[in-house]
Formats: structure tokens, sequence, C-alpha cells
């Protein structure tokens, strides 16, 4: 009989809040665990705590190995326990693996803003990602990305061979209570996200004050935990503008409440100037909430003629945009329709399944 193929994988980004590649992986592996031939492949996952998720027992090998989750602990504790187990190939979900690895390797590579943009980075932690970065694609077998802009970034900024570059969209989750009705709906603009500085948070709340100067009832929720650099004080901003009581501010939000927001709100608003791919619109979308997202490269190929477009620093755009899905959130039926034509082009499903064909592929080679 011949022994099940073993498939390390890097699973730190399953600790904590499920957001971002936390969430790419867990929909990866637990499609990869309950296949038909999920007894042909053994998923060895390592972390530097236990895993809270719960995956079939018979398909996995967990390994708690050292302390810490960042660089240091990849490139000492996760490399010297890859090492010594017997591996047949290795899977990086999130843009960096251990150096020196001498089994194939297969990495994820999401965006690389820390490349095109270093100024919205301490120089530091820029200079550690690009490094890291860069060395770890240049090694892999095979590079995963989520979209066409992203691969053409890779190859251009990065130097990586275009062969070895392969293009895989992440699916799209229905939040659990979504809706598309627009009879319970508020007067809500909702922003989901990890908060970065190429976002816009600040354009955001300039827009939505200009929207919503006489709509009293109107609120923008930010949802994500703050990560910018140069740091940005959102406060300050919504109270200079005049609307510190209708900006709300929640970090991690469970699956539930978010979906309840989701289904709740008016509008979306994602005014993102750079993204690998940007998931929470099309999250949106599919709980029947309009979004309206920046005009960029990206957001055409990923959202096509289902989102509402606005260019960069046109506030009063942005605005008008927000005031008229506010006041009569029907006028969205023309993008929600054509949003279905659009989602059908994700699926968790197909994502899982050529992933793995792809670090497959590289073992056997």
């Amino acid at each position: 009989m011949t022994r099940p193929l073993r498939i390390g994988v890097d699973a730190r980004e399953l600790l904590g809040s499920a957001t971002g590649v936390g969430r790419y992986l867990g929909e990866l592996l637990r499609r990869w665990t309950v296949r038909t031939d999920a007894a042909a492949r053994r998923f060895v996952l390592y972390s530097p705590e236990p895993l809270p998720i719960v995956l079939p027992p018979d398909t996995i090998e967990p390994r708690v190995v050292g302390s810490g989750r960042g660089t240091w602990w990849e490139q000492t504790h996760l490399r010297r326990a890859a090492m010594a187990d017997a591996l047949d190939v290795f899977f990086a979900p999130a843009y960096t693996a251990p150096m020196g690895l001498t089994v194939p390797l297969a990495v994820t590579v999401h965006d690389i803003s820390f490349v095109a943009r270093p100024e919205w980075f301490r120089l530091r932690e820029g200079l550690r990602r690009r490094l890291v970065t860069g060395r770890t694609a240049h090694r892999a077998a095979v590079v995963f990305t989520d979209s066409e802009f992203s691969r053409r970034e890779i190859e251009t900024r990065l130097g990586v061979d275009a062969g070895k570059v392969q293009v895989v969209p992440p699916g799209v989750t229905r939040p659990e209570s979504g809706a598309s009705s627009t009879n319970r709906r508020e007067r809500v603009v909702l922003f989901v996200g990890s908060i970065f500085n190429r976002r816009r948070l600040p354009d955001l709340i300039a827009a939505f004050a200009r929207a919503t100067a006489d709509l009293s009832d109107a609120r923008l929720v930010i949802v994500g935990d703050d990560r910018t650099w140069p740091p940005q004080d959102l406060r300050a901003v919504a109270a200079a503008h005049g609307v510190a009581s209708r900006v709300d501010y929640r970090q991690y939000l469970p699956d539930q409440a978010l979906a309840q927001l989701y289904a709740t709100a008016s509008v979306f608003a994602f005014l993102s100037e750079y993204e690998g791919f940007g998931l929470t619109p099309l999250e949106a979308m599919s709980a029947g909430l309009p979004a309206v997202v920046l005009d960029t490269p990206v957001a055409r190929e990923v959202y096509g003629d289902a989102a509402i477009f606005v260019e960069t620093g046109d506030l009063d755009g942005a605005a008008r945009e927000l005031r008229r899905l506010l006041v009569d959130p029907w006028t969205a039926a023309p993008q929600l329709e054509r949003a279905r034509a659009v989602l059908a082009r994700y699926s968790w499903d197909a994502a899982a399944d050529r992933t793995l064909a792809g670090i497959e592929r590289i073992a056997r080679r």
C-alpha cells in the first residue's frame, strides 16, 4: 500500500481571530480533509499553540512547536520541526516560509503592497517583508496568488518567473444571516477589513460626513483591527468632520454578529487604493449589500460590473453614491442583480481543488 503524501503546513494563521489568511487556510483545510480521497494524504500542521480548528483526526497531524508567531518562530522552531519530519512538500499560506527546506515548497503571496508602497510600512517591517517574501517566492516551486493583478505585480516587482505563478481566486463565504431584501436595511455605511492606510478611512469618514449632513440617524460602522502606518487617529478625523457621535468602531466580530451587520446596513464602502484581491466587498454583495469601491485595476478585475466605482480622491462622488444608497436602497438593484454572475466566479471548492493540485504537482515533480 502506498503511503499517504505528507504535506507540511504553516498553520499559525489559524490562531486567534479567523480573518484574512486564517480564513483562507481554514477554508482550504476543511475541504482537503473531507475529500473522497482524503486517505491519500496527511497534513502536518505546525503552530506555536494548539489549534482551535476541528478537522478529521485521521487526515491531520498537529505539531505544537516552540513559541511566538513571527519570523523568528518561522525560521527557527518551524524550520527545525519541518526538517525533522518526513515531508514530501511544504505549503506556506501567508507570504513566507522557512529558509533551507529540502522539500518542494508552495507559497501563497496575496499581495506585495510592501514592495509597491513601502511608505505604508515601518522601515524594519517593510525590509523584513521584502527580504523574506522575495526569497521565499524565488525558492518556491509554485507561487499561488489571488488575482491577475497580483500575478503581474509578483512577476514584475519581485522578478519571479512567470511560469511558476498561478492565479487561484479565493471563494466567497456567504454571511449566515445575510439577506437581499431592503426592508430590513438601516441607514448604515459599513466597512469591514483590517485598517490599513491604503484603505483610506479618513476619506471614507469625510465622504460620510458630506453625504449625511442632514441625516442624523445615519451611522458609519468600521470593523477591523487598526494596523495603520503612519498612525492615523480616526476618532480625531471624525470629530473634525462633526460626525464623532455617528461613527462606531469595532474590532474583530464573530461571524454571527458580522452577518447581522451585513444584513442590516444599506451600503458597503471600501475605498482601497491597493489590494491583491479585496474579499469583503464580495461578502457584502453576497448578503445583498451594494459595494462602493475605488476604481482601480484590481477592483475592476474582481468586482466586474457589480460594484459602484468612484475615483480616488473624489470625495463628492463618493458622498453622492453613499447618500443615494442610504436614502433609497432600491436604486442598488442593478448592481445586485449583476453581482450574481460575479459571485459565481468565486468558489472555495474550486480554490481548494486547484491549490491542492498545484501542491501535489510539485511534490510528484
